[in-house]
């Protein structure tokens, strides 16, 4: 085993080993994506602001949960494409750091602005009549801005920690700078690092699925008292975007999650592309899934294209 290396200042992201003759084809679908994701999420962000009748707490809500797909796709994704098209492997150190941070503090967020939108449709159904009174403006400022610093704040100790672990190799079969990719190249991790990964996995995503979980079993608690099946099946409907959206976003996140364990088991281009589902799928598929499926934002959206 190679000494362990605390002085290198560069690591080399190798993209996606054994395809190295395909990333031209490869980056077609990558650039697809990412100019979907910005079409898509920038055409709700608008929708949204130019149509009072959306300035309702789940629209406000989406908002917020598309431009952290916004940031997300921008911080990672241009960087890919330089590897694929540039063969620009070098990274920093602290741009690394950088990178990684801000992708794990986003996707905390986008679980926190799932969670926040479950939490209008428990309101919306289990007391409609006091919607507007709890989910009031002050009260959405104030969720908002819990869900952004939990984000920052939970994950500031990650790069320090990291920055200071041990390396035996500086490439990393990655096409981004990743938390259990940089472990995997570390001649050793510190017992910290093995308290502080699962317990902030706990704090995030452990503790707003069993949020989101509470939410619905209360939802359905309460649609199962209305008196007819035509009222249920309508009241069930308010939630469907929701519903298929969280199941898309950790979905992909325990796919990205699991990559990372499949090991020799199978061919590294297919735990890095599996790995990259988080990455690309639910910010493409946010503003569809609410464009397609919420007849107020299909409208506005007419609306706004026919001049009306």
């Amino acid at each position: 085993m190679a000494a362990p290396n605390r002085t290198s200042s560069i690591f080399i992201l190798l993209g996606i080993p054994g395809l190295e003759g395909a990333h031209g084809w490869i980056s077609i679908p990558f650039c697809s994506a990412y100019i979907l994701i910005l079409l898509g999420n920038c055409l709700l962000l608008a929708v949204i602001k130019m149509e009072p009748s959306l300035h309702e707490p789940m629209y406000i809500f989406l908002s917020m949960l598309s431009l952290n797909h916004l940031v997300v796709s921008s911080i990672a994704v241009p960087r890919i494409l330089c590897i694929i098209w540039f063969k620009y492997w070098d990274t920093r150190t602290e741009t690394c750091l950088a990178q990684m941070y801000f992708f794990y503090s986003l996707s905390a967020m986008e679980s926190g602005f799932i969670v926040a939108m479950g939490f209008d449709r428990y309101v919306a159904i289990c007391n409609p009549l006091r919607h507007s009174a709890i989910l009031n403006s002050r009260t959405i400022a104030r969720v908002g801005l819990g869900v952004v610093l939990r984000g920052f704040i939970l994950l500031v100790p990650y790069p320090f920690m990291v920055k200071q672990l041990p390396y035996c190799l500086t490439t990393i079969s990655e096409t981004y700078c990743d938390f259990v990719a940089r472990l995997k190249i570390a001649c050793d991790d510190s017992p910290l690092m093995k308290v502080y990964g699962p317990t902030m996995a706990f704090l995030t995503g452990g503790l707003d699925v069993f949020l989101i979980t509470l939410s619905y079993i209360l939802i359905l608690q309460a649609v199962f008292k209305l008196p007819s099946k035509e009222a249920r099946l309508m009241t069930l409907s308010t939630c469907g975007s929701h519903f298929c959206l969280l199941v898309i976003s950790y979905s992909s996140g325990l796919f990205s999650y699991l990559s990372h364990f499949l090991g020799s088991s199978v061919p590294p281009h297919i735990h890095i592309t599996l790995g990259n589902v988080y990455l690309l799928v639910p910010p493409i598929l946010n503003p569809i899934i609410y464009g397609v499926r919420t007849k107020k934002i299909r409208e506005s959206v007419f609306r706004i294209f026919s001049g009306k």
